[in-house]
């Protein structure tokens, strides 16, 4: 008897295996060409100039230009913290329900914001034309001239006008925090200055940190406009230097490393100060550079 034929059960063939093939992204490519060959452009332009090399790393540590650092470091901090207070009080006041105070506080924004800060550091510097004599009680009492020292008209100059820039931000910052947070706040029986110190002002950080970095690396490059009015600090020192070195081009190299020096360092403590006040409100913390660091290492070793 004849066995019919069984269909072939074999599994069938698969489909074919997909060949993963990487987009090119020549614009990229092309992009990064000519970054690079501008760059070698420039470097080989610096190469050949007329520049005296040396004069640089030599006078990088002169006692002179390590105490213009020390003035920029002083002014900044001095100004941030006159800029920091005022702008808190202002924000304070332009939120408030008296129309009064309110009003003066948008006239200081208005007028300071609207006004370069060069111009407003030679204002105080000549305002002896208006107050001839300063009387501050036993203080001091004399003529405008011997009170409005170079120093002290650089701090006002820079801390007043920061601090109409620094209202603003408080100001956005306050307003961040949701409205029932203060409504819960006095509902507990929290007065006013206590509800701002305890509850809304460190919630507002996160929002007023970020900016508030870039204004102090913004007021350390500031400084560099009191020159104008004999008060001294890195550019006076460097100028003063490359005209007694013959070297007046390379000193400002030498000033512009130093900004970045210390940008730099600022720029650090800047993301450490973000990554702490983010802790209340991001699940992830962002990754430090050292841990960045060590991602890149180990996606290169696999």
């Amino acid at each position: 008897m004849a066995v019919p034929d069984r269909p072939d059960t074999a599994p069938a063939a698969g489909p074919a295996a997909v060949t993963a093939v990487r987009v090119r992204h020549w614009g990229r490519y092309a992009v990064a060409v000519l970054a690079v060959a501008a760059f070698a452009v420039l470097v080989a332009a610096f190469a050949r100039g007329r520049i005296n090399r040396g004069a640089v790393p030599g006078y990088f540590f002169d006692r002179r230009i390590l105490e213009g650092v020390g003035q920029t470091l002083l002014l900044t901090v001095l100004s941030m913290a006159i800029g920091t207070a005022g702008g808190i009080t202002l924000a304070v006041m332009r939120l408030s329900g008296n129309p009064v105070t309110a009003s003066l506080a948008w006239f200081y924004i208005w007028f300071f914001r609207g006004t370069p800060v060069l111009v407003q550091l030679m204002v105080w510097f000549n305002l002896g034309l208006v107050f001839e004599y300063v009387r501050l009680g036993p203080l001091y009492s004399g003529e405008w001239a011997g009170f409005m020292t170079p120093f002290l008209t650089a701090l006002l100059g820079l801390g007043l006008n920061e601090a109409a820039y620094m209202a603003e931000i408080c100001r956005a910052g306050l307003l961040a925090v949701d409205e029932g947070q203060t409504e819960a706040a006095h509902a507990l029986g929290m007065r006013h200055g206590k509800t701002l110190r305890r509850i809304v002002i460190p919630q507002a950080m996160r929002v007023i940190v970020p900016p508030t970095g870039n204004e102090v690396i913004t007021m350390l490059k500031t400084t560099s406009l009191v020159a104008a009015v004999q008060d001294y600090e890195l550019l006076r020192y460097a100028q003063d230097i490359g005209q007694l070195s013959g070297a007046p081009v390379e000193m400002l190299f030498l000033a512009a490393a130093w900004y970045l020096v210390l940008t730099s360092v600022l720029s650090v403590g800047q993301f450490y100060l973000e990554r702490h006040y983010a802790r209340g409100s991001s699940h992830r913390l962002p990754a430090t550079p050292w841990q960045k660091v060590r991602a890149h290492v180990l996606t290169l070793r696999r």
